[in-house]
């Protein structure tokens, strides 16, 4: 199974493209993560903030891959937990379906983006920088997946 990451930005600092490297090359060979990269729109004097997030999300709906699996990181979605996470990648492996997990922009997504989501999973309450999600994402990945192989990585 592959996992899908689609997030917007590009450029990101090292430390970012290191983190998530990091997690990528952590992850075992039935269960990769690959980034998507998404270029943010720019600000124009004359788009409203809606206009705006129709453009982003737009430009992240063309490139989730067919026939996968969408989840869709949102404030509207439920909050798992560690173990909460695990089971859903052991049914998402299960499935042997590729997996899209996407990152919005900073508008996030209106009520018809989110309709193309098998799932809308909430990291948490808080408001995070959208390129730490990037890390936070696969690293709880790997974490999820080492819960199931009884690695000790989350003890």
């Amino acid at each position: 199974m592959k996992i899908h990451l689609l997030s917007i930005g590009s450029k990101m600092p090292a430390w970012i493209e290191s983190g998530v490297s990091e997690y990528q090359k952590r992850m075992p060979q039935e269960c990769t993560v690959k980034l998507i990269e998404i270029p943010l729109s720019k600000y124009q004097k004359n788009l409203s903030q809606h206009q705006i997030l129709i453009q982003d999300q737009e430009k992240i709906l063309k490139k989730i891959p067919a026939n996968t699996h969408v989840v869709i990181l949102d404030k509207t979605g439920q909050s798992w937990d560690t173990m909460k996470l695990s089971g859903e990648l052991e049914q998402w492996m299960f499935k042997g379906q590729d997996v899209s997990i996407v990152i919005g922009g900073p508008e996030g997504f209106d009520k018809n983006g989110l309709k193309v989501a098998s799932q809308i999973w909430s990291l948490s309450n808080l408001t995070f920088p959208h390129m730490l999600v990037r890390v936070m994402v696969v690293e709880q990945l790997y974490r999820a997946w080492s819960v199931l192989k009884n690695h000790p990585y989350h003890k």
